[in-house]
């Protein structure tokens, strides 16, 4: 794609051209609104992720219209693979795919194109443009200088990173929720003898746990991923945990025999790269008015899994759903705003679900509790299965009642 200058005014401006952010540009485009979306770095581009896409990822993708189009380019997968720290494993069904971001991305920035939107790349968001309280447009920075463009309402989606959020006056936590670590390496030798979602839990992997996901062309995607990565000190700052992401890498080279032979005999595509992650809708107010927060700046990746694009694209379309609901009124800044919010709180308590959950990540032996138990009782994996449908909650499998409940004797 080449460079644009974005026009200097337009109904939505959309800042960043993720899932999230391309999402949203397409819903409202494809309604009739001038929608304008921009991003910080060219397209084809690269974003650190797992690349995993499970069922909340494949309905968002469905009710854009471009399922057919990403499945098309995609490894297809039938299950995730729960790898416990003393090396037991079950396999949970379900519907899933890998797909890397680069062309994921690639795929949904055209589609919001093909709606209407018009994109304007490489353009960073440098500060809203505010009249009193409310911003009213946004300050872009890029190669050729500086721009302004004026819009009743602006979309933030610029992920994980905090610095728009806090040119913006909507951070709340500086800090990520998690952090983690990735590479993409080549191994025709492994298809077929990696073929789900793996994801291990350890003892050696420090609060966190790694995954194998096997990809398009031989290309596995492999990483690790550290939860509650960041605490609050005795002065009020927030800090890393003492964790070196690439020892955890390593260990988990060393305790995951198929992560150990991918690494060893398969070629490592490029760097092994990090990111943060911000979960659990938590980190940034949601709103302000003539700004909304979406996808991942908001807070969208589930703690106990990282997995983040299905929501980001499901909150993206709830903020085009409310900037829609008010289109044909007097602008309505409050009751946007309020449509937007009450949406995400309804959609809080699956967030708080995982964050439950979360404790399989800082005490692994309940992940070998609940293979060993789901190894014996085909209920528990339709349950586990039910977990990645959203039709169960995670939290309870690891409740002190679920505990409980693990342990009693089978019938």
């Amino acid at each position: 794609m080449t460079d644009a200058a974005p026009p200097a005014t337009c109904d939505v401006l959309v800042v960043g051209a993720g899932p999230a952010g391309s999402a949203c540009a397409q819903a409202l485009a494809a309604s009739g609104v001038d929608v304008v979306l921009v991003d910080q770095h060219r397209f084809p581009r690269d974003k650190v992720c797992g690349d995993g896409l499970i069922p909340d990822a494949h309905a968002a993708l469905q009710r854009l219209g471009v399922h057919d189009e990403v499945m098309a380019r995609a490894r297809r997968v039938r299950h995730v693979g729960c790898v416990g720290p003393g090396g037991g494993r079950v396999d949970v069904p379900g519907q899933l795919a890998v797909l890397p971001r680069l062309v994921l991305d690639h795929i949904l920035v055209h589609a919001a194109m093909r709606a209407g939107a018009t994109l304007a790349t490489p353009w960073r968001f440098d500060a809203p443009l505010v009249d009193g309280e409310r911003v009213v447009g946004a300050r872009l920075r890029g190669a050729g200088g500086v721009r302004e463009v004026h819009a009743p309402w602006v979309v933030l989606a610029t992920g994980a990173v905090p610095q728009a959020l806090l040119a913006a006056q909507v951070c709340r936590r500086r800090t990520p929720s998690a952090v983690a670590l990735r590479g993409y390496v080549k191994h025709d030798g492994m298809v077929g003898r990696i073929d789900a979602l793996e994801v291990v839990w350890h003892r050696r992997l420090a609060r966190g746990y790694g995954w194998i996901f096997p990809g398009p062309g031989g290309v596995f995607n492999v990483g690790v991923g550290l939860t509650h990565s960041h605490a609050a000190g005795a002065d009020g700052r927030s800090t890393m945990a003492d964790v070196n992401l690439r020892e955890m890498f390593a260990a988990f080279a060393e305790v995951h025999t198929p992560a150990g032979e991918l690494l060893a005999g398969g070629a490592l595509q490029g760097d092994l790269k990090g990111a943060p992650l911000r979960c659990s809708l938590d980190g940034a107010a949601w709103s302000r008015p003539g700004l909304l927060v979406t996808g991942e700046a908001a807070g969208s990746t589930y703690a106990f899994t990282g997995e983040g694009i299905g929501k980001a694209m499901e909150t993206a379309l709830l903020a085009a759903q409310a900037l829609l609901a008010q289109r044909r009124e007097p602008l309505d800044d409050a009751a946007t705003r309020a449509t937007y919010e009450r949406s995400l709180r309804a959609l809080k308590p699956r967030f708080e679900m995982y964050e439950r959950a979360n404790r399989v990540n800082h005490h692994p032996w309940l992940a070998d509790l609940v293979i060993w138990r789901a190894k014996r009782t085909p209920a528990l994996v339709r349950r586990m299965a039910g977990v990645l449908d959203e039709t169960a909650n995670p939290g309870h499998l690891v409740s002190a009642r679920g505990i409980a409940k693990l342990l009693l004797p089978m019938r």
